[in-house]
């Protein structure tokens, strides 16, 4: 399967197992990699192969112990650089060999975040942490930096003793290192094949409490009271999710709750789940985001808010010469949610498609699937349904909301400012949380409210106090569009108080839009931006239209 992301050829070989050797180096902010990639050739003749790299020195290439040749080819701008290897010997079609490189991290490498102790909740020790997706692995080690192939790996991780090592697999123990007393060796075995982006690594002082049979929530000690709450539910959504699409196969399911810098709402990685500290609402009102991480471990993720007519708003979106990091939006979620409900309705409902979702994970299980794949087996399995598969409108979307929320959005769009005082707090008083942010999200997709409203609304609702990190996004935005200068300092405070780009991108594009708040915002990210994740920081720096 080609992969317009990655220079390797699937086609030619895969990788069939990694074994590691990593050693991480918190003064220099490099990881030295020692990878030995079980490769197996897929044709006759094989001379030649290429990985995929990213700001990496490589040192050294062996092929079965035999020294091999190497080169670096052209940088791309996003894609890295290949790593062309020439191979001691040729490998025949089936033929495995073991190939071993020598590596070390770059400082700026964009998959991983290292923090100061003053950027962690405690204050003493620092703190590492890897994010792989969407095509980042290449940025640690030399790789198919692609979700087409899948392998098993072994790791073994020096880090300082005093700190400690999670990793997305399963522990095989740790040892304080005999050639080093001052460090300590964490093994890992993820025996299960899967792809390089699902590699995650973090390294920190951490403290972990059971909260199920198969479930620990690992975090700061100065987190794990409210994580501990907020996601006791774990396991029952586990055995919700076992009930319907069959066993969990990966032995554990930890929670990782890592520091606001995390970009992201939360990353399936196999074994321990990645979460935002952001979701940590009080309530349990944003736990749901564990179930949607939870689905993965049998669906895999998919290989965007961009205006309706941008290509990257497709839901199968045209990836060539893209960079997925700037392609990674929202489009998928809703639009894969809204197709996906929409044919249940159609095919004859849950009792129906469910049969349908078992046999196609039983089907795909441990591959990768194309779009025009999973379109030809659901034709498949409904081959008794195809008139009405032929009346989808596959490009279409369609999507219904909540009246209760058009009801009160409408009201506030269309009120004068002698009418206001016909607005109450009685108003959101029966709206759930999920019901305010659908509220908020339809107000944002209208004209900017005058201010006189969202003052109005701040006096009867309070949401400037909300502790839900949802709600909060909406209504700051909302403020901002409404030009309401005294939500900026507010504004600000969210953007560089986390990182999840969810909520950062947007806050800081609206304040640069906002004439007044543009040089606050500008300043206010100069300022913060060596705290923010890579990732993070080149997105902003592109929305803010700053150089460096």
């Amino acid at each position: 399967m080609s992969d317009p992301s990655s220079f390797c050829d699937p086609e030619q070989f895969i990788t069939r197992h990694v074994n590691l050797r990593l050693r991480v180096d918190f003064c220099a902010r490099v990881i030295s990699a020692s990878s030995a990639l079980t490769v197996q050739s897929l044709r006759d003749s094989l001379g030649s192969l290429t990985l995929d790299s990213k700001d990496l020195t490589i040192k050294k290439v062996s092929v079965n112990g035999q020294d091999a040749k190497f080169s670096l080819g052209a940088a791309h701008s996003f894609k890295g650089t290949p790593v062309e290897i020439t191979l001691p010997f040729p490998l025949t079609r089936g033929q495995e060999a073991i190939l071993e490189i020598s590596s070390e991290t770059s400082p700026k490498s964009s998959a991983l975040q290292w923090l100061k102790p003053e950027q962690t909740a405690g204050k003493t020790h620092p703190y590492l942490f890897s994010q792989c997706q969407a095509t980042h692995c290449r940025t640690i080690i030399p790789c198919q930096d692609t979700p087409g192939v899948k392998f098993t790996y072994y790791c073994q991780v020096s880090v300082p003793k005093e700190l400690m090592a999670l990793m997305s697999a399963l522990s095989d123990g740790d040892f304080i290192d005999p050639e080093d007393c001052s460090r300590k060796i964490y093994r890992f075995k993820q025996n299960v094949p899967i792809p390089s982006y699902l590699i995650a690594l973090v390294v920190a002082v951490l403290e972990g409490r059971k909260i199920g049979p198969r479930t620990t929530i690992w975090t700061e000690k100065e987190l794990l009271e409210a994580s501990a709450y907020e996601f006791a539910e774990t396991e029952k959504m586990l055995t919700c999710a076992e009930s319907l699409v069959g066993p969990y196969i990966w032995g554990k399911y930890d929670l990782l709750i890592l520091p606001p810098s995390f970009p992201y709402g939360g990353m399936e990685n196999p074994c321990i789940t990645y979460v935002t500290p952001t979701v940590l609402a009080g309530d349990r009102s944003l736990a749901g985001v564990i179930a949607h991480e939870i689905s993965h471990s049998w669906t895999g993720n998919l290989v965007n808010t961009f205006g309706a007519t941008n290509p990257l708003t497709n839901l199968v979106p045209n990836l060539h010469e893209v960079d997925v990091d700037v392609a990674f939006s929202s489009v998928p979620y809703e639009k894969g949610f809204a197709l996906l409900f929409y044919l249940e309705q159609l095919l004859g409902g849950p009792d129906v498609f469910l049969g349908f979702l078992k046999t196609y994970i039983q089907r795909f299980a441990y591959k990768s699937v194309t779009t025009e794949e999973w379109k030809a087996f659901l034709y498949s399995y409904f081959k008794d349904k195809v008139e009405l598969l032929d009346k989808v409108d596959w490009k279409g979307y369609d999507m219904t909301l909540a009246n209760a929320c058009i009801k009160l959005s409408n009201k506030w769009t269309e009120a004068k400012e002698n009418d206001l005082s016909s607005f109450t707090a009685a108003d959101v008083k029966e709206l759930s949380s999920h019901q305010q942010i659908e509220f908020l999200a339809l107000l944002l997709l209208k004209d900017p409210l005058p201010v006189s409203h969202v003052k109005r609304m701040q006096e009867i609702y309070n949401f400037n106090d909300v502790k839900n990190a949802e709600i909060l996004f909406r209504w700051l935005r909302l403020c901002i569009l409404a030009k309401w200068e005294e939500v900026i300092p507010l504004a600000l405070k969210m953007a560089t108080e986390q990182g999840r780009m969810k909520f950062t991108r947007p806050l800081y594009r609206d304040l640069y839009n906002f004439d007044k708040a543009r040089d606050q915002a500008v300043s206010t990210f100069l300022k913060n931006r060596s705290f923010m994740h890579p990732v993070t920081e080149m997105l902003v720096a592109k929305d803010l239209h700053v150089n460096g």
